[in-house]
C-alpha cells in the first residue's frame, strides 16, 4: 500500500512533523494513531517518532512548553497550538529481565530498527505527509484482512514484553480481529508470563478486553490464559447446571451475561465473576436437579480477594464485591418494598443490581426466562417513577434533622438516631408524609 493512501493529520500534527523535517530531521506518526486511521476511527492520541534526539527535539520546540515524560525512553511531551505530543527518538530495545520494560534504551537515526522492536504489525506503520507510509510488515494489509499478527517471531515479542499477551486478546476482543496462527500460539504458550506483569497493567487490559464486542470469543478460546489471571474462574470451565433454567454451562453463562450487560468495566467484570461461586455451593435434590444455595455469598468473597488482588479502587471493590452477593436479591415492583432497596443499597447500586439481573436472565434458557425479564423490566420502570418524584429513603432526605428534634426535647445521643430512623421507617411505609410540620407533630406527641 506504499504511497496509495493518506491519512488526515491534526493541524498542531502536521505542524510538528514539518518543523522536524525542516530542521534537518525525519519525522513520522506511528503505533496506534495510524492504525486507528486506517481503520476509519478517529485516533484519541498521535504519537510521533523522529530521528531527532531528545535535545534536538527540544531545540525545534524551545518556544513551545516542553515536558519530558519518558526522558529515559527519548519521549519529550510538546505543547503545541492547544494539543499535547509525544515525540520519541527512534530507539533499539535492549534485554527485557523484568519480561516488562527494557533494561537499557539505544537511541538510532534508523525508522527500521525502530519499527522492528514494535509488538504487532498493525502497530508498526509509520506514515508522513511527505513521505508518505512505511509499512514493512504488512501492517496495513492485516488490518485490510483483519488479523492480529507479532512483527518477527511472537515468542520473541511475547518474552520481552508479557503484557502484549494481554493486549494481543485486548485487540482482539477490541477490533473483533483473530490472532494469526503463529501469533496465538505464542500466546498459549507463553500464558504463565502474564504473572510476571504488574497488577494494575494487568487490570487495565482485562477492563478493556471485557469491554470489547467480541469477548466472547476471545475469552472462549484463550480461557486457558485467563485463567492465568483469575485462577478462580477455572472450575466454572464446563461446569454442567444440571438445571432447566440454565442452558449453559458456568463459564459460557458467565460470558453471555458480560456480553449481554452495558460495556462498563466493573459492570463487565462482575458479569464474569457473577456466579463463580456456584462450583463450590452446587448440590443435587431428590429429583436430580442442581441447585447452588448460597452461591452469591461465596463468590462475594471470591470476588473480594480477586478485586483486592487485581489493586482496583476501594469504591470498585466494594461495587463489584456487593454486586456479585446480591446479584440474585429478591427484588419487587411494590413501591414499599423498592424504597427499603433504595435504603438498604442506594439508587446508583439498586439500579446497576437490576441490570445485573435482567443480564443474569438474558443468559439462560430464553422460554423459562421470560416471565422473569418482564418482572424485571416492570421494577425497573417503577423505580425509574419512583426516583422522579425525589423520594426519602435515608435520614438525610427528611424535612427534619436532629437539630429540630433537639428543639422539640429530644435528647442527643442514640435515642436521637433511633427517633430519626423511626421517623425514616414511617414516611418510607406512607404512615407519615416527608412534610415537616407533620413530623415535627408527630415527634412532639412522640416525646409528651
Amino acid at each position: 500500500m506504499q504511497g496509495q493512501w493518506n491519512i488526515t493529520l491534526p493541524a498542531p500534527v502536521e505542524t510538528a512533523l514539518r518543523r522536524l523535517e525542516e530542521a534537518g530531521h525525519e519525522a513520522y506518526v506511528v503505533g496506534g494513531c495510524t492504525r486507528d486511521a486506517l481503520l476509519g476511527q478517529v485516533p484519541g492520541d498521535w504519537d510521533i517518532t523522529t530521528s531527532a534526539l531528545p535535545e534536538e527535539t527540544r531545540a525545534v520546540f524551545s518556544d513551545c512548553r516542553i515536558i519530558d515524560v519518558g526522558a529515559r525512553h527519548g519521549t519529550v511531551a510538546v505543547r503545541l497550538d492547544g494539543m499535547q505530543l509525544e515525540i520519541t527518538t527512534y530507539r533499539v530495545d535492549g534485554t527485557y529481565a523484568d519480561s516488562r520494560h527494557p533494561d537499557e534504551v539505544t537511541f538510532t537515526r534508523s525508522l527500521e530498527e525502530d519499527l522492528a522492536r514494535r509488538d504487532f504489525t498493525m502497530n508498526a506503520i509509520a506514515y508522513s505527509p511527505t513521505r508518505g507510509p512505511v509499512d514493512l510488515y504488512g501492517g496495513a494489509e492485516d488490518i485490510r484482512t483483519r488479523k492480529i499478527r507479532c512483527v518477527g517471531d511472537p515468542e520473541t515479542r511475547f518474552t520481552e514484553d508479557a503484557l502484549r499477551i494481554l493486549r494481543a486478546l485486548r485487540f482482539s476482543s477490541v477490533l473483533g480481529f483473530p490472532l494469526e496462527e503463529k501469533t496465538s500460539d505464542a500466546v498459549h504458550a507463553l500464558k504463565e508470563r502474564i504473572a510476571l506483569v504488574a497488577s494494575e497493567r494487568i487490570a487495565a487490559e482485562l477492563f478493556k478486553l471485557l469491554c470489547g464486542a467480541d469477548l466472547v470469543r476471545v475469552l472462549t478460546d484463550y480461557r486457558d490464559v485467563l485463567a492465568v489471571v483469575l485462577p478462580e474462574l477455572e472450575p466454572c470451565f464446563d461446569f454442567d447446571q444440571h438445571n432447566p433454567h440454565h442452558c449453559y454451562d458456568v463459564y459460557t453463562h458467565s460470558l453471555k451475561a458480560a456480553e449481554a450487560i452495558a460495556p462498563v468495566p466493573e459492570l463487565r467484570l462482575t458479569m464474569l465473576l457473577h456466579d463463580i461461586g456456584k462450583p463450590s455451593t452446587f448440590f443435587f435434590d431428590e429429583k436430580n436437579v442442581g441447585h447452588f444455595y448460597g452461591h452469591g455469598k461465596a463468590g462475594a468473597r471470591m470476588a473480594a480477594e480477586i478485586v483486592r488482588r487485581l489493586r482496583l479502587s476501594a469504591r470498585q471493590q466494594e461495587e463489584i464485591r456487593t454486586l456479585v452477593e446480591f446479584h440474585d436479591y429478591p427484588l419487587d415492583p411494590d413501591r414499599k418494598i423498592l424504597l427499603r432497596r433504595l435504603n438498604k443499597f442506594g439508587t446508583a447500586t439498586l439500579q446497576d443490581l437490576i441490570r445485573v439481573q435482567i443480564t443474569d436472565a438474558q443468559a439462560q434458557t430464553p422460554a423459562l426466562a421470560a416471565d422473569r425479564l418482564d418482572s424485571l423490566r416492570t421494577i425497573e420502570g417503577v423505580l425509574e417513577q419512583l426516583l422522579r418524584e425525589k423520594p426519602a429513603f435515608r435520614v438525610s432526605d427528611l424535612e427534619v434533622d436532629g437539630e429540630d428534634l433537639i428543639a422539640l426535647g429530644a435528647k442527643p445521643g442514640p435515642a436521637l438516631g433511633e427517633l430519626l430512623e423511626e421517623l425514616l421507617r414511617l414516611v418510607m411505609e406512607e404512615t407519615l408524609p416527608n412534610d415537616r410540620s407533620a413530623l415535627l407533630d408527630y415527634v412532639a406527641e412522640r416525646i409528651k
